[in-house]
């Protein structure tokens, strides 16, 4: 298909051809989408089309960018394609985008979860003719279970670990998973401590209304009957014999992950989705055909063998036109 018949191009990264619009692109480009501020999904683009949320972030983490916000279920003309943004359940202002154009739908989800969580909308995916679509756990084994038993698990975990003297460090995502799990556990009773390079993302949260629980600032110390969460890349000021380390990711479960992530112990907690989810947004957004990224190749093969025609996006050597 020629070029100027085609909607999207992939070449290392995800390209709206009729608007020269590049999406979750980790170069620079003129003008770009981005589906939520995580650090691969960024880069300092010269017009950034986002949620406010995901705004907010970016001016953290990138300082002033010039952006356009736009809000869910809203769409906006941009050069005579229309785009629309939905929740895609994943963290505070991650979206996915609906682009129409000449009669064509088509859905790319950026990174999703369907599991419903407190600190950020559900995800509301439509139906649409392509859909592009992320994979990570995009293999039989990695069914998660239900999010209420793994945080009653873990705070049973950091309980335990108090009684023995220790101090339990919660290893998350700085943006996202950490204030999920902040809420969580606050709710359950525990005191919460966050690392600055948590905080200053929670009150970003706090900003636009959403209640990440009860917390305090990490200052130095940490009491019994407190529990820290930091991001993986922070240090903290804890005698290392006595602190537990505690990741909370969907890799947990993988027999090798916690030797892996440097921890003591993992709990299954994660904001993608899982195997099954993935088949559920298949079924949801109904599309003539699936791209999948950031994912297995064995994912394309279970979804044809189920009936739907899918591809593989994402190989170094990909460089093709749709």
């Amino acid at each position: 298909m020629a070029p100027s018949q085609s909607l999207f191009y992939y070449d290392e990264g995800l390209k709206l051809l009729p608007i020269n619009l590049a999406i979750d692109v980790r170069r620079p480009h003129a003008q770009a989408f981005v589906s939520h501020a995580h650090a691969d999904h960024i880069a300092r683009h010269g017009y950034t089309l986002c949620t406010a949320e995901t705004a907010a972030f970016l001016g953290l983490r990138l300082g002033p960018r010039p952006t356009r916000e736009m809000s869910y279920g809203k769409n906006i003309d941009w050069g005579g394609v229309s785009l629309t943004v939905y929740p895609a359940g994943h963290c505070l202002g991650s979206a996915m985008l609906l682009v129409e154009h000449q009669g064509q739908r088509l859905l790319y989800t950026g990174d999703f979860k369907l599991r419903p969580a407190l600190t950020t909308p559900a995800a509301q995916p439509v139906k649409a003719d392509i859909l592009i679509m992320e994979t990570t756990y995009g293999e039989p084994r990695y069914r998660l279970p239900p999010e209420d038993e793994v945080i009653e698990d873990l705070a049973c975990c950091i309980r335990d670990t108090w009684d023995r003297g220790r101090c339990p460090v919660i290893m998350a995502y700085a943006l996202g998973k950490a204030q999920e799990v902040s809420r969580r556990l606050s709710e359950a009773g525990i005191g919460v401590v966050q690392h600055s390079s948590v905080a200053t993302i929670s009150r970003i949260y706090e900003q636009f209304g959403v209640s990440v629980g009860n917390y305090r600032p990490y200052d130095g110390r940490l009491e019994r009957g407190e529990v820290l969460i930091t991001s993986p890349q922070q240090r903290w000021d804890c005698p290392t014999e006595s602190v537990v380390r505690i990741a909370v990711t969907g890799w947990a479960l993988d027999p090798s992950a916690k030797y892996r992530l440097g921890a003591d112990v993992v709990f299954p907690l994660s904001d993608h989705a899982d195997y099954e989810e993935l088949f559920q947004m298949v079924q949801t957004v109904q599309p003539q055909l699936v791209y999948c990224t950031h994912g297995p190749a064995t994912f394309v093969r279970d979804l044809m063998e189920r009936g739907w025609g899918a591809r593989l996006l994402g190989r170094p050597t990909q460089k093709l036109l749709f």
